[in-house]
């Protein structure tokens, strides 16, 4: 018997036009293995409400056409189900897709849903919102309340609300929990990994997993002006955990934060306001996902993105070597004429 699939597709995501999509489905989908119908989004939330009625009627495939925000109303609906999950990503990050090394193209998307090769992966729950890439608290769901009112998507709109909240962002005082051991820290953020990025191959946990049954924890702790573009590029290299002295990772499968007061956290980029105590869960094996079997983990080629910023970083870098020479010139300048004024 041919297996049903349903698309969903959300116009307005991301930052590309998906008007040709359903031509393109049309003709690429194997036939001969699927039937299939198309269901545009019509509001926030219908997405899950399509998937939800998908997954109750026992549609083997329920593929969310659009960015992580799409990709997770999609998936939250159909968790501990035997109904899969398919991505062909459209949006402005994809973090959810790069892990998984799914192709940015729609026609090679296709031909990875025609494989239909499923595997069982995990997903996690922080206060009760399911997320399947990353979440967290401190400044990253800062950002992310910043780059949801900015009303322009794009990786462009996301490093300039970086760049500019960045300098003023005050880090908070967190209590954790996790594995019996409570520990104090004050932190830039708090993110907890499912995969390995945040999207456009910025990686937050470059050694997360989606079937270990543990989420990665990263601590990163305040840093200054002079740190910021090391740990950048220390993200966009897949490095950021060997950084020791910014930065404490470990594993868990549960996580209790505390802080001083309610404020923002995110699931897979979406901000919402909660209370002053988090808790973070993993769901081992919780949800079918068509993956690429062609996939090499230990290859991932950097992006054009990663490539400029990378070089941006790098010619910071250049400028701030040569300050900090010109400071010391100046300090030993300085330390001369004090002495010919002692003698």
């Amino acid at each position: 018997m041919k297996k049903k699939a349903i698309f969903i597709i959300n116009l307005i995501s991301g930052t590309s036009d998906k008007a040709a999509i359903p031509e393109l489905i049309e003709q690429l989908l194997d036939k001969e293995k699927f039937e299939y119908e198309i269901a545009i989004t019509q509001y926030a939330g219908h997405a899950s409400e399509i998937a939800s009625k998908a997954k109750d009627e026992n549609v083997d495939l329920v593929v969310a056409v659009g960015g992580d925000g799409t990709v997770n109303e999609v998936a939250r609906a159909i968790v501990h189900s035997n109904t899969a999950l398919g991505i062909i990503p459209c949006g402005s990050g994809n973090g959810l897709a790069r892990h998984l090394q799914l192709p940015i193209n729609v026609k090679k998307s296709i031909e990875i849903l025609n494989t239909f090769e499923v595997r069982d992966l995990d997903y996690g729950i922080i206060n009760g919102y399911p997320f399947f890439c990353t979440c967290g608290m401190g400044f990253d769901a800062f950002i992310s309340l910043k780059f949801a009112e900015a009303g322009k998507r794009g990786p462009l709109t996301y490093i300039e609300n970086v760049l500019r909240e960045g300098l003023k962002y005050e880090p908070e005082t967190y209590t954790v929990m996790a594995d019996d051991e409570t520990s104090q820290h004050k932190a830039f953020l708090i993110s907890c990994a499912n995969a390995s990025q945040y999207g456009n191959n910025a990686y937050i946990a470059p050694q997360a997993s989606m079937s270990d049954g543990l989420m990665d924890v990263i601590i990163m702790k305040p840093f200054g002006l002079i740190d910021a573009p090391q740990i950048s590029i220390e993200m966009f290299n897949k490095t950021l955990d060997k950084n020791n002295s910014k930065i404490k990772t470990f594993r868990c499968k549960k996580l209790r934060v505390h802080r001083h007061s309610p404020g923002a956290i995110h699931y897979d980029g979406d901000p919402v306001m909660t209370g002053a105590d988090i808790d973070v869960e993993l769901k081992p094996k919780g949800i079918k996902i068509v993956v690429n079997s062609q996939a090499d983990r230990n290859l991932r080629k950097p992006n054009a993105l990663q490539n400029a910023a990378t070089e941006l970083f790098n010619e910071i870098n250049i400028i701030r070597e040569e300050i900090s020479k010109s400071r010391l010139k100046l300090q030993q300048w300085s330390k001369a004429v004090q002495h010919k004024f002692d003698l």
